[in-house]
């Protein structure tokens, strides 16, 4: 696992609804309960649901909240098309967790020599389906699905454990099994 104490910065994207903010809470409490400092900022599109949201979240000794293009060490995408166009944030060797809903649009010959010449490791799992198959199409847990991703793969500030204490304190305590079960099933989705 990556040092806890080295800089990262992360941008989460996808549409409004889609629980970008609370993924920024959960990344929040995490640094803050390691006694990490962090800086961020949320843009919202015009729609509150369905607009394009970008979050910007850093850890470590940072003055600014936005993240400049080529410096962020993750992308996570909850939306395929919002991923695609923030991949440029993401620096050489980055790491881009994105939901899909369209896996033939990472067969087009300029994305895969994008991701190929920047050396970006990609994974991608189809998040509405395993939230159809095993939550009834219940999308409003996308975001934790993604984190239960992010931690399978060990990307720095989504450590299992302590994804779990942050959704135990932030979680609604009504749905706090199910984010459970969905993180579990986050965690299998990346190694697919």
């Amino acid at each position: 696992m990556a040092n806890e104490i080295n800089d990262m910065q992360y941008i989460i994207v996808g549409v409004g609804g889609q629980g970008i903010l609370f993924t920024s809470r959960v990344l929040g409490k995490i640094a803050i309960d390691k006694g990490l400092p962090i800086v961020g900022s949320e843009v919202h599109g015009m729609a509150q649901r369905g607009g394009s949201v970008i979050s910007h979240f850093k850890v470590g000794e940072f003055f600014g909240p936005l993240i400049s293009e080529g410096n962020a060490d993750v992308v996570m995408a909850f939306d395929q098309k919002e991923g695609i166009r923030n991949l440029s944030f993401l620096k050489e060797g980055g790491t881009f967790l994105v939901n899909t809903d369209c896996a033939a649009a990472f067969e087009n010959a300029h994305l895969k020599k994008y991701l190929s010449e920047r050396k970006i490791k990609t994974c991608k799992f189809e998040g509405f389906r395993i939230l159809d198959e095993h939550m009834a199409g219940k999308y409003l847990f996308l975001n934790v699905l993604i984190l239960g991703a992010a931690a399978s793969l060990k990307i720095q500030g989504f450590e299992e454990e302590r994804v779990i204490a942050a959704l135990k304190e932030l979680a609604p305590p009504k749905h706090l099994d199910a984010n459970l079960k969905v993180f579990g099933l986050g965690l299998k989705a990346a190694l697919t």
